[in-house]
Order: C-alpha cells, then sequence, then structure tokens
C-alpha cells in the first residue's frame, strides 16, 4: 500500500520508483494499491487535479482517491499545494464550492476509470453523514487522526456502521514531526502504554499499532527508518486482552497532534 498526497509533493519521486519496478518485472501494478489525495485549493479542478496526481505517478488510474481535508480554498494552480492566506493572515478560504460539489466531480474519476474507489480525509460525524446524504457512490473510506490520546470512537463506530473504512492516519500520534511542528505530546511516552509493552515484550509503538487493528481500523504509519517501518509489522503475532483494551480506552484525552493552524491561522476543528 503507497498513500501519497499531492500536498506531501512526494508523487514524482514515487512515480519514478514504480516506473523501474514496473519495468524490471519486481511487482505488478495490480499487487500494489495506491492512494493519493485532492488538496484544497483543487476542489473545484478535480479531474484535472487527479490526472496531474496520475501524470506524476505514472498510472493510469488510482486505487482509491480521497479528499485531503473537508474545505475549498483559493486555487493556486492545479497540483500546487500552497494553502493561499488572505490580507489578514487567514486561510483564504472559497466559499463557492460546496463539498457535495466536489464530491460529485470525485464519483465522476470513478465512472471515467480515474480511480477505483473514492474517500474523503478529516471528516467528522456531521460532514460524513452529509456525504452519505448526497453521494451516489458511497465513501469507501475517511482517513482520519485516531490514536489513544485522540480516540474518536464515536466517529470510528459511525464510519463503520455505515460500512466506511476508518484509516489512522497518524495512529501513533504524530510522534517526533507532530512534537516538532505542533509542539504536541505524543502517546508514545505514556506510562500505562510503557507498561503494556513490556508485558506483551514489545514496543509502545507496536502495542498502539496492535490496539488500532484490534477495534478495525486501518493503520498507517509512517517512518524514515527502515528498522522502524519492519518493526511496524510485526503486529500480527499477538493479541490484545480485553482488559488491555480497555486500560488503552481509559487513557483517552481528545487530544488532537495535528493542528494545521498554526499555518492556516484559524482553527477548522472550531
Amino acid at each position: 500500500m503507497f498513500v501519497l498526497s499531492a500536498d506531501y509533493q512526494n508523487e514524482t519521486e514515487v512515480g519514478e520508483a514504480l516506473a523501474e519496478v514496473f519495468q524490471t518485472g519486481l511487482v505488478k501494478r495490480e499487487d500494489l494499491f495506491i492512494t493519493t489525495k485532492l488538496w484544497n485549493s483543487d476542489h473545484g479542478h478535480v479531474v484535472e487535479a487527479c490526472k496531474s496526481s496520475l501524470r506524476k505517478l505514472q498510472l493510469t488510474y488510482l486505487d482509491l482517491y480521497l479528499v485531503h481535508f473537508p474545505i475549498a480554498t483559493k486555487h493556486t494552480g492545479v497540483g500546487t499545494t500552497g494553502s493561499a492566506l488572505g490580507d489578514d493572515g487567514v486561510l483564504d478560504i472559497d466559499t463557492t464550492i460546496s463539498l457535495e460539489t466536489t464530491w460529485h466531480a470525485m464519483e465522476n474519476l470513478v465512472s471515467v476509470g480515474l480511480a477505483r474507489s473514492i474517500g474523503i480525509s478529516n471528516y467528522d460525524i456531521f460532514l460524513t453523514r452529509d456525504c452519505l446524504a448526497y453521494a451516489k457512490v458511497k465513501p469507501a473510506v475517511n482517513q482520519i487522526e485516531t490514536h489513544p490520546y485522540f480516540q474518536r470512537d464515536s466517529l470510528v463506530k459511525f464510519c463503520q456502521k455505515h460500512g466506511i473504512c476508518v484509516t489512522a492516519h497518524t495512529p501513533l500520534g504524530g510522534a517526533l514531526a507532530n512534537t516538532e511542528w505542533f509542539g504536541s505530546v505524543s502517546c508514545l511516552d505514556d506510562p500505562i502504554l510503557k507498561g503494556l509493552a513490556e508485558k506483551h515484550r514489545k514496543t509502545v509503538a507496536q502495542i498502539v499499532l496492535r490496539w488500532g487493528i484490534q477495534r478495525n481500523t486501518t493503520v498507517i504509519p509512517k517512518s524514515s527508518k527502515l528498522e522502524r517501518v519492519e518493526e511496524n509489522i510485526q503486529v500480527f503475532e499477538f493479541e490484545l486482552t480485553k482488559e488491555d483494551m480497555d486500560l488503552i480506552k481509559s487513557i483517552d484525552r481528545n487530544y488532537r497532534t495535528n493542528q494545521p493552524a498554526k499555518f492556516w491561522g484559524i482553527d477548522l476543528y472550531a
């Protein structure tokens, strides 16, 4: 599985790597599940933005295309990912494009074969419910921040009840990256989680990922260190007990670590 985004600015490099492994026969396209995302400034240019991503990835279709954030902002050029700010230093929100309009354009991608499935990201219960009401093609996924300090049980259960897969884009609480960007606290330092790690002879990260899996969410941790990537995969040979799961449930702080308001001058979650 590859989870990308126009905003991450990694599509070109990944596309070059994919072309190489396809050409050498190391892997086939159908063996991979490739996801990328529509950036805020391209809500009025969905088809063009998707095609731009496909060109960079050197692909003919995506397995999943997500609306990155439930907000349209001033268009800055297809495929560009700048967040235009107004004179007041606040994100320049485009009030002429509704999320329903964006979603119907996303549905068109499925109709023409550019995306095999479509989904949403960072949607709360209200926005997810609305999407279900106007969707002809139901969102396959809602990719959200969720971890032991931000469990969001109501949202997770709502999505699962309505057949929407929940993917945790920050399953470890952002760890060092979010601490550096936003000054947030990581759940990886929690004493209860450390105690469970000792009990199961696993790392804290493995405990947190296993917890995410056992609540039927898809977890997509990221790391630039090969040993961490290998470690993150080793979470299928053990299980947390009901008592373990209940203990982790007790440490929920309703604590969001990803705070784009720092860059946008507005709290979109207010």
